[in-house]
């Protein structure tokens, strides 16, 4: 049984579409715990009444992001996990950080990775003319929004779209997306090969 840690900043919408999917799926998995940067995440409320555990590390406490991230890795290895999901984390974690859990930790991004990286990615996807936008899941590495890529959904960009349309349009995707990923992590269903994942039954990786 896997034992998986989510991280989130905020309500946590795609944690609880990864948390939902695995009870209702009966992945051979656990949500073992939710992590936050922040003591108000709606989402840590989410999940203690779901009886998920959850612990705080307030990055406001510390005075360096190094000392934050060895907070935050100690508080999450407590819960011993096979995998770290980010949901919505918005802290840029260090690459110490990032290879302590190298292979093992999965983000997803609203946009075509390697397009957009770093905020405000619908807005300049709508400024760019693009005439599709939406969302990747990949493996986190230390460089920002980076990483060999699982799996990315496709949204239209449609005329008159403003960013809270075509991000609402993404986030429906990510809930599809991420849970069906992190599945196929636990499964043991993903390889990495060159930089490249591949499912290794062939399922496709592309959702329209």
């Amino acid at each position: 049984m896997k034992r998986i840690v989510i991280l989130i900043s905020g309500r946590g919408s795609n944690m609880q579409a990864v948390a939902e999917a695995c009870a209702r799926e009966g992945w051979p998995a656990t949500v073992a715990a939710v992590v936050s940067n922040r003591p108000q995440a709606a989402g840590l409320a989410w999940a203690a009444e779901r009886g998920i555990a959850t612990a705080v590390v307030d990055h406001t406490r510390f005075e360096t992001r190094a000392a934050f991230d060895a907070a935050l890795r100690e508080a999450i290895d407590a819960f011993a996990p096979d995998l770290l999901v980010l949901a919505g984390f918005m802290r840029i974690l260090g690459a110490d950080f990032t290879r302590h859990y190298e292979g093992r930790m999965l983000n997803v991004h609203p946009s075509l990775l390697p397009a957009f990286t770093g905020l405000h990615t619908h807005r300049r996807a709508i400024e760019a003319g693009c005439k599709l936008a939406g969302a990747t899941v990949h493996f986190v590495t230390a460089e920002l929004d980076h990483g060999p890529i699982v799996a990315q959904a496709v949204v239209p960009v449609l005329p008159g779209d403003d960013e809270a349309a075509l991000a609402g349009r993404v986030l429906r995707q990510e809930h599809r997306m991420y849970p069906m990923a992190v599945r196929w992590f636990v499964e043991g269903q993903l390889r990495v090969e060159g930089g490249v994942v591949h499912h290794v039954g062939g399922a496709a990786q592309l959702l329209v």
